[in-house]
């Protein structure tokens, strides 16, 4: 039955367009990673259906959006101007379903997101219960990397990074910060002995965090500005884990975020040491790719982290805002 749409009946009408809307989702997920292979493995599907959804939205317009070659993707003339108005069309569409449907159109999905191992073991995935009682429709899958990864080829919408970010490909927003402490357990410090300054530290041992095999210096700051110490090494490793362990086990001294050892700290298990020479706060960043449009998925457990670290006494920003992580331009 018509119900004045042309000729199509109503279901097939809307069908045909449900479709078509994720054939574009999917041509900008290609453009944004330029890889089908990668939006496959993201979908867990094979290339040639993500290929196959593309050409026919290619063959539905008329046009060729994208030059293939065995290498590489590059946008045509016709492409770039069609990806630039989806991008614009998924985001008014994201926003008018969140003002509209507050409470009624609930974020839905699957959102990956990528953390440090022992972070995301001690403050994300204890409150994770709290997060699914809010949106019962969303689903996380934590992605555990020691370093910074590429967030589109690798399908992930949402990062926590340790620090700042000089990748304009991307937008961070700080949600928390942590101090950089310098800590050991207070039988070390009675056994051995506190450093008063820095180069004191010559004279024990001390557990340093070296990714990908290269120790990584310390940095203090003293009244004239930043002071470097290349600490004498007892213990290193490229897992932050097995640094509070070693301290906690009174091997030696390490210099670390404070939300390392929060727990410690406020229990007097660690003390802090060489306080007077702290470098800078270090920012806790949510990261996102730019220049897409922001999933509500997104937007929602990015507001809730920022939320959760606001309560933790080794993570707590002070936001100038009372808004949320990201707005709808970034």
């Amino acid at each position: 039955m018509a119900d004045g749409i042309g000729s199509i009946p109503k279901l097939e009408w809307w069908r045909v367009n449900l479709d078509r809307m994720a054939a574009i989702r999917l041509f900008v997920r290609v453009v944004e990673s330029g890889s089908f292979s990668a939006v496959a493995r993201s979908l867990g599907v094979g290339q040639p259906a993500v290929s196959k959804q593309v050409a026919a939205l290619e063959a539905h317009l008329g046009a060729q959006l994208l030059q293939r070659t065995s290498r590489s993707l590059t946008l045509t003339e016709s492409g770039r101007d069609f990806y630039e108005s989806s991008v614009r069309l998924l985001g008014d569409l994201e926003a008018a379903e969140s003002r509209v449907g507050r409470g009624r159109v609930a974020p839905s999905g699957l959102l990956r997101a990528t953390v440090v191992p022992v972070f995301g073991r001690i403050y994300i995935v204890p409150r994770l219960e709290q997060f699914f009682a809010r949106y019962p429709d969303v689903s996380v899958e934590l992605v555990v990397a020691d370093r910074m990864m590429n967030l589109i080829e690798n399908g992930i919408d949402l990062a926590v990074h340790n620090g700042d970010l000089s990748d304009s490909g991307l937008i961070a927003k700080r949600i928390a910060q942590t101090p950089v402490v310098t800590v050991a357990t207070r039988a070390y410090l009675e056994a051995h002995g506190e450093p008063a300054i820095p180069a004191e530290l010559e004279q024990h041992s001390c557990i340093i965090y070296a990714p990908q095999g290269s120790p990584r210096v310390w940095g203090f700051r003293d009244r004239f500005g930043p002071v470097m110490h290349n600490p004498k090494c007892a213990f290193r490793t490229n897992d932050a884990e097995q640094i509070r362990a070693a301290v906690l086990s009174g091997i030696g001294i390490a210099h670390a975020p404070g939300w390392l050892f929060g727990a410690e700290i406020a229990s007097g298990v660690v003390r802090e040491i060489l306080t007077d020479y702290a470098p800078r706060p270090l920012a806790i960043t949510a990261v996102r790719p730019a220049g897409r449009f922001l999933p509500s998925k997104v937007r929602v457990f990015a507001d809730f982290l920022a939320e959760l670290f606001a309560q933790e006494p080794s993570l707590a920003l002070n936001r100038a805002s009372t808004g949320g992580v990201f707005d709808q331009t970034g």
